[in-house]
């Protein structure tokens, strides 16, 4: 399972969801409790159906549909698919920001998530902001090497730490990153 912790913002809709789209539709949030809120995580809880962001890696005909929405390209909506969310708690409620820790199985959109929150809140919402904070067996907050141990010795000793974490030999699959530009960094 993966584990992220989310910023989201009422109020304002944007078309990738997230911070880095352009907005698409602003609503008044001043109504929304934070029992509210609450109340509306239950829902999204347990294996729900969930639409995927237009703008994700997902392809059509090998490309990501970010890269034909950029193109102005027409892109249809993908249809819901079943995900599984362990659980979301509510951290933090400061109008318009909320937090969110959330527990996900693999393929589930976060900004699908808080967009999703923010219309059953009858208004909108975007993501601002999302840290990975567990992935497999690997936590930000235990295997996380912060600048300051950037040595050669320190990253060896990480990723013999990381590796034997990794069910079976380690192979020399490129690991894939999230980043756009789409470089790999890999094991050897």
């Amino acid at each position: 399972s993966q584990k992220y912790t989310a910023i989201g913002l009422l109020g304002k809709a944007t078309d990738t969801l997230d911070a880095t789209g352009r907005v698409t539709e602003e609503k008044p949030y001043d109504q929304i409790t934070k029992g509210d809120l609450e109340n509306v995580l239950q829902k999204f809880t347990g294996d729900i159906m969930q639409v995927p962001p237009l703008y994700s890696a997902l392809k059509k005909d090998g490309e990501r549909l970010s890269t034909l929405m950029k193109r102005g390209e027409p892109v249809e909506a993908k249809p819901a698919r079943p995900v599984k969310v362990y659980s979301i708690s509510l951290q933090q409620f400061q109008p318009p920001l909320f937090t969110l820790d959330v527990e996900c199985g693999g393929g589930f959109y976060v900004r699908s998530l808080v967009s999703d929150i923010g219309k059953e809140l009858s208004t909108c919402a975007t993501m601002q902001e999302l840290t990975r904070t567990k992935q497999g067996p690997f936590t930000l907050e235990e295997h996380a090497l912060y600048e300051d141990k950037w040595t050669i010795d320190e990253i060896a000793r990480s990723l013999e730490h990381c590796m034997s974490l990794l069910p079976g030999e380690p192979s020399h699959k490129k690991l894939k990153t999230e980043n756009p530009g789409g470089t790999a960094v890999s094991c050897e």
